[in-house]
């Protein structure tokens, strides 16, 4: 089976733009970006067992996608006639495409992560993200903080605000669960976000990370330490401005639960 063949069974397209979900006018930043991100999902060593064996099929097909848009005369060639010489592709397909793969992409480090979030947080692309993530969840936090790079608790507080001076503005609507989210709504998001930092040993590991003080565990443990008093008094101040005349009864808040020390016996999801 040639390549196009293959790119029909698996991605349901003959056109290898579109497995990236790409146009003809993508980069070739853009190329390999697309490429090292749809590979990651397919990559045999990050499926079950059950997977495996289409992951790697589908993890070569990409390899192969990638071989040709990156090189200049193989993507004129396709871009002119939309085909793809299949004996050239029968050549590479048995090819070890993890060593492709790996020569790439650098395993991510711990000061990489920090660069990006340095750079990410406060941007006008955080902002447009924020503002898809509340558009499409309705004004759900939960759905707002699985969408966003770097939405945890001690972030939670200045996402609001970028929110509200939306909602002021009138770009964006007022939802009654983002004005008014219920304390244990609230509590089990954070609860969730504790689970996660006992995670993060595994996460380490897999991403190549130290220990030490620049550890991905210690970074994760450090961002627990925003309680829920000061969210509290913001979320009371949004209520109060966007929800309206209805009196609530004033009653007292639980604290959120403590964030407990990562151990190393929980899988990650």
């Amino acid at each position: 089976m040639g390549l196009i063949e293959l790119c029909e069974k698996y991605f349901n397209t003959s056109n290898l733009y579109e497995v990236l979900e790409l146009t003809e006018k993508a980069t070739d930043k853009e190329v390999k970006k697309a490429y090292h991100k749809l590979s990651l999902k397919v990559h045999p060593d990050r499926v079950d067992e059950s997977e495996k064996l289409e992951a790697t099929e589908k993890f070569k097909v990409l390899g192969s996608i990638h071989t040709i848009l990156s090189d200049k005369n193989k993507r004129a060639l396709y871009d002119e006639t939309k085909s793809v010489d299949d004996d050239d592709y029968n050549i590479t397909v048995d090819r070890d495409w993890t060593i492709y793969w790996r020569m790439l992409f650098k395993k991510i480090t711990d000061e990489d992560i920090r660069a990006y979030e340095k750079e990410y947080v406060g941007s006008e692309q955080e902002k447009k993200d924020i503002k898809v993530a509340y558009l499409a969840g309705k004004g759900d936090m939960d759905y707002i903080c699985d969408h966003v790079q770097f939405a945890r608790s001690d972030q939670e507080s200045r996402i609001r605000e970028i929110l509200s001076e939306m909602i002021e503005n009138g770009e964006i609507p007022s939802y009654k669960i983002f004005t008014n989210e219920p304390a244990k709504k609230r509590q089990r998001r954070w609860a969730k976000e504790n689970r996660e930092a006992k995670e993060a040993e595994e996460w380490k590991n897999e991403l190549g990370l130290g220990s030490g003080n620049n550890s991905l565990e210690l970074m994760i443990k450090q961002k627990q330490q925003c309680r829920a008093q000061a969210m509290d008094s913001f979320i009371d101040d949004l209520a109060a401005k966007y929800g309206g005349d209805k009196k609530t009864k004033t009653t007292k808040r639980k604290a959120a639960p403590k964030a407990e020390p990562p151990t190393k016996n929980k899988r990650r999801k």
